[in-house]
């Protein structure tokens, strides 16, 4: 047993809650965020300002989102040079079979699929590194073949127990407006902050309409409510990487005390059905149910709302936007996130459950 202990240290290989699941997930996030993000926004920039130039490029940056995830993933444990390399054939490998069901159908697990086999895999590499005299062979050739065999066992079942969540979210829309708000708003938000992809949920599940309304509430509670809330911690750089990046830079610091997850999912509880039972907020982009998912990541949310405003306008179905639609957008987008989520985390940190320093990325 020591002997194993002291391989594992000479390795570098600390097995621990905080190096996978703070250190691996806050990169993961990063990596989530240089790809599949920026290219969402690039897509969407591109179709709403007709410059095909930038569909093409985000196109390319959201193909490469298990890539981007895994090398980060890798990067963060440590991986030497032959591993990380080799962790780009892995995360394409995860994220594209996490991606569909065991039935063949669309998935929605290819994040999380790459988080659990890129740690398994960038730690079964670090073992055999450098341990032989063929090491450019055979490193390569363990992590590739550990994280493909790992992708093509258990990435199906995975986007399969992701894609439930979608099931759930099915079952909300069929509710009253009001409690279909919450429900939706609530599973869809904590869905953005967790290393799911709320947006491919959202698409599988062509979440549009009051639904997608909803989504995008939670969304925006999510982002908007951690981006104010850690404000003291982060500064205008958190502000930004959060408020339109995304809140699953702060897994990290949840998975270290999961009270500071409280105020935002209250507030999507709240802001849900405000959007769908006051301000009927709905999101019909006629391009891509991915933007209910998205919140005000690059915007993405709230141009995909408008595009649904426009589409509808043109095909006789609503007028033109009215003072009211834009009010109730703003508010749900920006405003209410920033005013409630401080509000709910205010008796929290006075009992001591949030404390200075728990959101600091």
């Amino acid at each position: 047993m020591n002997s194993f202990k002291a391989f594992l240290k000479r390795k570098n290989i600390v097995i621990s809650a905080r190096r996978y699941g703070i250190d691996a997930l806050g990169a993961m996030a990063q990596g989530l965020f240089a790809s599949l993000l920026i290219g969402t926004i690039l897509n969407t920039l591109g179709t709403q300002l007709g410059i095909p130039a930038l569909n093409t490029v985000g196109g390319y940056a959201a193909s490469m989102s298990g890539a981007a995830m895994a090398v980060a993933i890798g990067y963060a444990l440590q991986a030497p040079p032959l591993v990380l390399f080799s962790m780009v054939t892995v995360g394409y490998a995860a994220n594209a079979l996490g991606s569909t069901t065991l039935s063949g159908g669309p998935g929605a697990g290819g994040p999380l699929a790459v988080l659990f086999i890129a740690i398994i895999a960038a730690e079964l590499g670090k073992a055999v590194s450098k341990e032989t005299r063929v090491d450019i062979l055979v490193t390569p050739l363990v992590t590739i073949l550990a994280g493909v065999g790992l992708s093509a066992l258990i990435a199906p079942a995975i986007g399969t127990a992701a894609s439930s969540v979608g099931a759930l979210i099915r079952w909300a829309t069929e509710l009253q407006p009001f409690l279909m708000g919450i429900v939706v708003s609530v599973v869809i938000g904590i869905a953005l902050t967790l290393p799911i992809s709320s947006a491919a949920i959202c698409a599988a599940l062509s979440l549009t309409g009051l639904a997608g309304g909803a989504a995008v509430a939670g969304c925006c509670a999510q982002m908007g409510g951690f981006a104010v809330m850690s404000f003291k911690e982060n500064k205008g750089g958190g502000l930004v990487s959060q408020g339109i990046g995304t809140s699953m830079l702060q897994m990290g610091n949840i998975v270290k005390n999961p009270r500071i997850w409280i105020p935002p999912i209250l507030t999507s509880a709240v802001t849900g059905p405000i959007a769908t039972c006051l301000f009927r907020l709905q999101m019909n982009d006629p391009a891509s149910a991915v933007a209910s998912g998205m919140g005000t990541c690059g915007l993405v949310g709230q141009i995909g709302v408008y595009a649904g405003w426009v589409a509808d306008a043109a095909s006789g179905l609503r007028g033109a936007p009215s003072v009211f639609d834009w009010t109730g957008l703003i508010l749900i987008s920006f405003i209410l996130p920033a005013v409630l989520t401080p509000l709910f985390a205010t008796p929290l940190r006075k009992a001591g459950w949030i404390r200075e320093g728990d959101l600091t990325l």
